[in-house]
């Protein structure tokens, strides 16, 4: 159970299948999450990438995307498009990050994605962390699975092009993609903030919310 907004964000995990998945569904968040509680802790593990560029790039964007956090990043090596063949690795990564760290919030890809690396990581992320509010974010791609997200977290203008910037400067690549480009990060965000009264927002699903409507600080 945790207090959104009242200051109740101590220790976040952030959880990606392949380097770049934080920064493209969280990446907002996490530019005001960490702005609005300066040191706090996020462990992020990302299951692939590890040993190549793709990790170089992954430490200098978290970094920038994560300012004055206790940032703290495991990039393992997984072969990309291979999470099922690898369960019991990506089942034991998630179980170790579980060791070390009992989060307030969880940013996780989320099941209904397309992507069978995100779809499994997703799949794995409740078999470890049983009582955390999880937000399952989501990545743009021509798999066209966006879906009908239930949580928001807007962002304002400033914030949502400084996110958008980021990718194209951190991620040089992933710039030959034909999605891979600021008109469709920010097409998302100007969307996904019509649906919850705001400029620009980013989007999540969520699986499980406990309430507590005794409570006079507002937890959910």
């Amino acid at each position: 159970m945790i207090a959104l907004g009242a200051g109740g964000v101590r220790a976040v995990a952030a959880l990606g299948a392949h380097c770049d998945d934080l920064a493209i569904g969280a990446g907002g968040t996490l530019l005001s999450l960490c702005a609005a509680h300066p040191g706090v802790r996020v462990d992020a593990l990302v299951l692939s990438g590890g040993g190549t560029e793709r990790e170089d790039e992954e430490r200098a964007a978290l970094a920038a995307f994560c300012p004055g956090a206790d940032l703290r990043l495991t990039v393992l090596k997984l072969p990309d498009g291979r999470l099922p063949a690898h369960w019991d690795e990506a089942k034991s990564a998630v179980e170790e990050l579980r060791a070390r760290t009992d989060p307030d919030l969880l940013l996780a890809p989320h099941r209904g994605d397309a992507h069978q690396d995100h779809r499994g990581l997703a799949e794995l992320v409740p078999t470890a962390f049983r009582n955390h509010l999880v937000l399952g974010y989501e990545i743009v791609k021509w798999d066209g699975d966006l879906g009908r997200p239930s949580a928001y977290q807007p962002l304002s203008p400033e914030v949502a092009r400084a996110k958008a910037d980021l990718l194209q400067r951190h991620y040089p690549s992933q710039r030959h993609r034909p999605w891979y480009d600021p008109e469709a990060f920010l097409g998302l965000a100007r969307i996904r903030g019509i649906e919850c009264g705001a400029r620009y927002a980013e989007a999540f699903h969520v699986n499980k919310l406990i309430l507590d409507l005794e409570n006079r600080c507002g937890y959910c």
